[in-house]
């Protein structure tokens, strides 16, 4: 029903409660089965998360059985550098962000098995995709737009237009900022501080074009969690307003309540089974009765 709907982005939780749950849960016998079924049903119910990671190990496994020079190519074809964004954008952002550069992405297939395989079930595949999508695609777009206004002013090497920039962080980056709005409370806040604080550290120590791209991918995805918190809870208040008018529109027109009204039959008709001393007499069938 639409008036009971909840969205879930205002469905947040207590981490205290959590973990006082959680207590009770541990000093329960079978710990461990209870632990392996309670995970196997949510990666039952989270596929964008399960489909991410294997799609990254199978492009892992390619890398790994093709040569250097074919597994650099691989890598700057599917690259969001400022040339093949200027090339086929639309290609290279979707191609980017399933591969990764370097050895076995451990790191972000763990991520995408816990955490966002919690926000997934949290958000519904969806959302959980459009969040991720948003991240990284808004986060590269802005990364080369700054890469070529640097190009410019000649205040960064030519070779950085051709720098490699593939993987799934960026949209990583931007759903761990919009878990923020899954907790309840000082953890809330919390939360979004050491976020914060932890790639603004990336940013200062790093100093790379990547760094940078993480942090706006941060900021995207703190933007993208209140524009739908807000607009959760204006859906929320406009429901509130219309069954609130439903019964003051009932006791304005009672009549509009009533059986009569309801089912579209005159209440003076005659009922079935009676005759109505039209149709049911001798020989009036005559041919204004009838059907032209």
């Amino acid at each position: 029903m639409a008036g009971t709907y909840q969205s879930p982005w205002l469905r947040t939780v207590d981490l205290g409660e959590r973990f006082r749950t959680l207590g009770v849960w541990w000093r329960q016998p079978h710990r461990l089965r209870r632990a392996v079924r309670a995970y196997r049903n949510l990666l039952a119910v989270t596929p964008a998360c399960i489909a991410y990671a294997f799609t990254l190990f199978i492009t892992w496994w390619t890398l790994r059985g093709a040569s250097d020079i074919v597994g650099r190519r691989l890598i700057f074809s599917a690259s969001t550098n400022l040339r093949n964004m200027q090339k086929d954008p639309i290609q290279v952002l979707v191609a980017s962000a399933f591969w990764t550069d370097g050895g076995f992405p451990w790191g972000d297939i763990l991520i995408l098995i816990t955490l966002m395989a919690l926000a997934e079930r949290w958000l519904g595949s969806l959302r959980w995709i459009l969040v991720v999508a948003t991240g990284h695609v808004g986060a590269t777009l802005i990364t080369v737009v700054g890469i070529a206004h640097k190009l410019d002013k000649q205040l960064i090497p030519t070779r950085v237009a051709f720098a490699s920039d593939v993987g799934p962080s960026y949209g990583i980056s931007a759903m761990m900022a919009a878990l923020t709005f899954r907790l309840r409370g000082p953890a809330r806040w919390l939360w979004a501080l050491a976020m914060v604080v932890w790639y603004a550290y990336g940013v200062w120590h790093g100093r790379t074009f990547t760094d940078y791209g993480h942090f706006f991918a941060l900021l995207i995805g703190f933007t993208v969690g209140a524009i739908a918190v807000a607009l959760s809870h204006r859906l929320v208040a406009v429901q509130a307003r219309r069954a609130a008018a439903k019964p003051a529109r009932a006791a304005a027109n009672p009549a509009a309540t009533g059986d009569s009204a309801g089912d579209g039959i005159d209440a003076a008709a005659p009922a079935l089974g009676e005759p109505d001393n039209r149709l049911d007499e001798a020989r009036r069938d005559r041919a204004e009765h009838g059907h032209h």
